[in-house]
């Protein structure tokens, strides 16, 4: 079986874990082209039902950023939300194929047009992925995202190392990932016995504390589905995660990873927050759309996640950049502001939006994850018991 093959059989039968007779959506850019092909081969050697792929391609995004009004911009259509709203209720299986084929698309764009999306229609998605369909996102190789890491466009030595961040090297993948997501929801475990009621990062230039809600749940390796079915949101994933209290965030923190946002480069970035808000932005490069996103919604200034990754991430030990967020956030300790997750609370994938909002989940139509982790980072939690050390110098103690 070839990498690709590979990469598609682990998509398949663990990222979403397809059911005989179930459709699925791949959502990709056409830059994926070959990968979306053994995506959709995989998923009909295990008996899906249909396989539907929704295109992007990031020349087309460019021509409309640079020609339509913000407005229309973010305008949501019903068709779109009708579609997606047939697809929630179905219980389809949902898969993203990330990864810049030009990291520089947007250069020269007006910050707020290249962050706009149809808001109505990515809350719609988020409600569905939240509340009943199984989901996963990968990233998925291309000459100009390994042109962005490696300074050529080297494909062959990005497929070698996500391959390792994958364990597609492993002798089998699906049982490598299987123990993989058993130690994560072990720690995750341990954590919800300690009922903590606040978190704290502390490293260089950061310094976070961060508050949870009374019957927070982590998170770690694998989801289940409410028919028992088990699936990974992310692939790869090296955290254990939870979603904070919108209103209690105070400190600073220093992004110790790149950031790529509307498809430009953010270096250096800082970010202060009081009071549960992201209160001020520096950065060495690309501070304003980092502040488009933020203004975009209400909630886009709250935190909507907290995470610990510690140095035995594959991610961590490959030793590079990927400027690709979901293989850099599982690098180290993360935070993401905006969306939260239902689930992080008990009881609350019932809850109405608004008994959610009340409660201090965050609602955003965004949810941008910042990497704060690495060599130095020391994270301690706070609840009945005082303060317990989770993780030191980057390392896992709890």
């Amino acid at each position: 079986m070839s990498l690709i093959e590979r990469f598609a059989d682990l998509v398949v039968r663990v990222g979403v874990n397809v059911q005989p007779g179930q459709g699925v959506v791949i959502k990709s850019d056409t830059a994926h082209l070959e990968i979306a092909r053994a995506v959709t081969e995989a998923a009909y050697r295990v008996g899906a039902g249909w396989v539907e792929t929704d295109w992007d391609d990031g020349p087309m995004r460019r021509a409309a950023v640079d020609h339509q009004t913000l407005e229309r911009l973010t305008a949501s259509r019903p068709w779109a939300l009708e579609r997606i709203g047939w697809w929630r209720e179905q219980g389809v299986a949902s898969i993203r194929l990330l990864g810049d084929a030009d990291p520089h698309l947007l250069d020269g764009a007006d910050p707020a047009k290249a962050a706009a999306h149809p808001l109505g229609e990515m809350q719609a998605m988020r409600r569905a992925l939240f509340d009943g369909m199984r989901w996963t996102a990968v990233g998925a190789p291309n000459p100009g995202w390994a042109r962005q890491i490696f300074g050529e466009p080297d494909l062959d030595r990005l497929w070698e190392a996500v391959g390792t961040a994958m364990r597609l090297d492993s002798d089998d993948p699906v049982a490598a990932w299987r123990e993989r997501s058993a130690t994560l929801s072990e720690r995750a475990r341990r954590l919800d016995e300690l009922e903590l009621t606040e978190i704290r990062y502390e490293g260089e230039g950061t310094d976070l504390t961060v508050g949870l809600l009374p019957g927070t749940r982590w998170t770690g390796g694998g989801m289940v589905d409410a028919a028992g079915v088990p699936y990974m949101p992310n692939i790869p994933t090296e955290e254990v995660f939870t979603s904070p209290d919108n209103r209690r965030a105070d400190g600073v923190i220093r992004l110790t990873k790149p950031l790529v946002l509307a498809g430009q480069l953010v270096t250096g970035l800082r970010v202060t927050f009081a009071g549960g808000r992201v209160t001020e932005v520096t950065a060495d490069s690309g501070a304003d759309v980092v502040r488009a996103q933020l203004d975009s919604d209400p909630g886009a200034r709250s935190l909507g996640e907290v995470s610990l990754v510690d140095r035995e991430s594959r991610i961590a030990r490959a030793g590079i950049v990927f400027h690709n967020t979901l293989f850099d956030e599982n690098a180290g300790c993360h935070v993401a502001w905006g969306q939260s997750f239902p689930f992080a609370v008990e009881g609350g994938p019932a809850l109405t939006e608004q008994q959610r909002a009340d409660l201090g989940l965050n609602m955003s139509g965004v949810h941008t994850d910042v990497v704060i982790g690495g060599d130095g980072i020391t994270v301690t939690g706070r609840g009945p018991k005082g303060v317990v050390e989770i993780i030191r110098q980057d390392e896992w103690v709890l």
